[in-house]
């Protein structure tokens, strides 16, 4: 199995890989971290601005961590999700003062991190120093579940049999394996998408277990699908971007004019409040943090 997976897709990538900033030797493992939290949920088309314009303002994590947290919401942009902007500014301070300002390089010490989970911190240790970890992001989980498994689309969560499937295609050469594990998100990424996989591109087709059983249409849970547009994220969306775009506090009417829905706007505010995005002062007016 390995054989028939690993070559084929490693030669694909060294031919298609896209050339982008967080994957280049120059690169720093803070520009990768940074790539990492800012990729979650969000297309690469709309990271690389806001991925060029943050390392630009703040090249290492110290540069970040001197900073109010609320410039990094700020600096977010509409990108989406801002609480990963929050995440972000902590994960910098606790690598000032824990690490030295340098971006840690083992897995243990990076899943410390705040907001950094199992996928953050073997794909910084893998992309940025090398090393051989298990990568399963939604594109490596499809990518597998179709070639080897034989489904559409794998399981809501990760499962033990997809860890150790990882861990058996993974390469015993430390620099393949890192390689190996872009290279089958790239795969997922560009060709094994999923909506209207171009199958006939694939470098695997021949072998894969999907294709092989007649590309079997997904016959599990529903899968969630995302709605945006009147959602409670619109309207946190719009609130954020009204603070985002004043230099200093905003007074309320400012926020009730971004959005007609009284009791969703109340709701989408506290909610902001809550998670620590809006500062609420006590003359009234609001601000980021």
């Amino acid at each position: 199995m390995t054989s028939t997976l690993v070559e084929p897709i490693l030669c694909w990538y060294d031919e298609h890989a896209r050339d982008l900033p967080w994957r280049r030797p120059e690169a720093t493992p803070w520009s990768v971290l940074v790539s990492e939290f800012m990729l979650q949920q969000t297309p690469v088309v709309r990271v690389l601005p806001i991925h060029e314009a943050w390392l630009t303002r703040w090249p290492t994590p110290a540069a970040l961590a001197a900073e109010s947290s609320g410039e990094a919401v700020r600096a977010w942009g509409r990108l989406g999700y801002p609480r990963r902007a929050l995440r972000l500014h902590a994960a910098a301070t606790a690598i000032t003062a824990d690490h030295g300002g340098e971006v840690p390089s083992e897995y243990d010490a990076l899943l410390a991190l705040p907001g950094v989970g199992d996928y953050t911190a073997a794909a910084v240790a893998a992309f940025a120093y090398g090393r051989r970890q298990v990568v399963l992001d939604t594109n490596v989980r499809r990518v597998l579940a179709r070639t080897v498994t034989g489904v559409e689309f794998p399981p809501r969560s990760v499962t033990r049999a997809e860890r150790d499937l990882g861990a058996d295609l993974l390469p015993e050469d430390a620099p393949t394996a890192a390689t190996w594990s872009v290279a089958v998100m790239e795969l997922g990424a560009l060709v094994c998408t999923a909506d209207r996989p171009r199958c006939a591109s694939c470098p695997v087709t021949d072998t894969c277990a999907w294709q092989a059983a007649g590309a079997p249409a997904y016959d599990g849970p529903p899968r969630p699908v995302q709605t945006y547009a009147g959602t409670d994220r619109q309207c946190r969306g719009r609130l954020l971007a009204v603070l985002r775009d004043e230099p200093g506090p905003v007074p309320r009417d400012r926020l009730d004019a971004a959005w007609d829905d009284i009791v969703q706007r109340e709701r989408a505010l506290a909610s902001l409040i809550a998670d620590g995005l809006v500062v609420a002062q006590d003359d009234g007016r609001y601000r980021l943090p």
